[in-house]
């Protein structure tokens, strides 16, 4: 098969290459994907790239990203024949594992292969994985969010975009931040009932407006560090704040004990990777159900040639984009 592919850490032109490697055969309990899309994520990025000094390889050669999608060509041991010629969305291919999905197959456990709803391309099925089910866990962790007044900082992302949409499929009013004008439309299209320009705009004076003095219930966070006084000042007693993202690493976060005690906030640190199993689960059967009923919908950003893997991990640094990037495989 033709894989990206890189066997030591550095910059994505000096490392990605692209190469023939041994079809995948799937073991007990798993699947063999022949793909049509990969999608990319920060953390494929920030691995391959040496993130916070680790440049020791976990695998002599790694194939690159978690999420992708495609048809089912062979199961393995203990899996249904059935399975065989469904289309699926696959999530966290290369999680503990050294080949994920930058290539034309891939072999994954069962569970990790979700049927991808009929009538949903293989393109919005790339994009699923880890930035719908980080937006998913960041609002439902707690339960439901029907009748909530929610905020998504950056909600122009991959994750806030997501998580916009998951909201308004959930039953929230949801109020977006971004910080650059295209990303505001990007918002507004996804459901946003208020988009604030947090750069141009006082985010705090229109939020606490939109909410008729009262306060959120959740944050959804991208920036912990930059925006957590933003959502204290925004925030009602009790509130929430599930945050995925913050500063680099070597700018540890000073967390305010006092004032954010006073308030009773609860701060959830998401990190779909250690998720509960169960999480997934729930997390994979909603975004299906979001999609079934046409209110989820990601925005792709562009499409990449397998080749052209390295050019598509140096988009994804650059930040200039807006919106998922994939790899047609």
């Amino acid at each position: 098969m033709r894989a990206a592919y890189y066997e030591r850490k550095g910059p994505a032109p000096k490392v990605l290459v692209l190469g023939e490697l041994p079809d995948p055969q799937p073991a007990p309990g798993e699947v063999r994907v022949k793909l049509r899309f990969s999608g990319i994520n920060p953390t494929d990025t920030k691995l391959r790239g040496g993130w916070d000094g680790n440049m020791e390889m976990p695998f002599p050669r790694v194939i690159p990203h978690q999420d992708g999608a495609g048809v089912v060509d062979a199961v393995g041991p203990g899996v249904p024949q059935s399975r065989l010629g469904e289309r699926v969305w696959v999530y966290e291919a290369q999680r503990g594992r050294a080949f994920g999905t930058a290539a034309e197959y891939v072999a994954i456990p069962s569970e990790n292969a979700v049927a991808l709803p009929e009538g949903a391309s293989f393109e919005t099925g790339a994009c699923l994985g880890i930035a719908g089910m980080t937006a998913h866990r960041c609002l439902f962790r707690d339960g439901g969010i029907q009748g909530q007044t929610v905020l998504v900082a950056g909600g122009a992302g991959a994750v806030g975009h997501a998580a916009i949409q998951l909201a308004k499929w959930g039953g929230a009013r949801v109020a977006s931040t971004v910080s650059r004008p295209e990303q505001e439309k990007l918002a507004r299209e996804a459901g946003a009932d208020l988009v604030v320009n947090r750069k141009t705009e006082d985010a705090a004076a229109r939020i606490k407006a939109f909410t008729r003095g009262l306060g959120l219930d959740r944050v959804v966070e991208v920036a912990f560090e930059a925006n957590l006084e933003l959502d204290r000042a925004v925030l009602k007693a009790n509130g929430v704040i599930s945050t995925y993202s913050s500063g680099p690493p070597e700018s540890a976060p000073r967390i305010p004990f006092t004032a954010i005690m006073r308030q009773g906030i609860s701060v959830h640190f998401i990190l779909v990777y250690v998720m509960p199993r169960e999480a997934h689960q729930l997390a994979a059967r909603d975004l299906n159900a979001a999609i079934e009923a046409g209110r989820y919908r990601p925005h792709i950003a562009g499409i990449f040639k397998l080749d052209e893997t390295a050019k598509a991990h140096e988009a994804q640094e650059s930040s200039g984009t807006v919106g998922k990037l994939l790899v047609g495989v």
